[in-house]
């Protein structure tokens, strides 16, 4: 079984014990999380998509916060002796997908 859900502004397509990372999320490591918008879901070749969906949910479990990599934005201005150096490290949660619950 899979599901495609939406979390963070992005899509992923999981299935049971699937470990993805995802934008950061609350909750403590160890907790579980219910993620509600699920686009798209199905087993091998059934799929189910729209309204049909009204009731399903996947539920995952926090394993652990961290921060991406380094992300590095440079400026600079050719002749003018200005340059700029920042970094960026977004936060992210890494899940374990527990259940994937379809509904009716």
């Amino acid at each position: 079984m899979f599901a495609v859900i939406r979390t963070g502004g992005k899509q992923y397509r999981v299935a049971k014990d699937d470990v993805i990372t995802v934008e950061k999320l609350d909750g403590d490591v160890g907790s579980s999380v219910t993620l509600g918008d699920v686009l798209m879901a199905g087993e091998g070749g059934d799929a189910r998509i729209g309204s049909a969906l009204n009731d399903a949910a996947v539920t995952a479990e926090i394993v652990e916060h961290r921060l991406a990599d380094k992300v590095l934005i440079f400026k600079k201005r050719r002749r003018h002796n200005y340059r700029r150096k920042r970094g960026h490290r977004q936060p992210q949660t890494v899940l374990r997908v527990t259940d994937i619950r379809i509904g009716s």
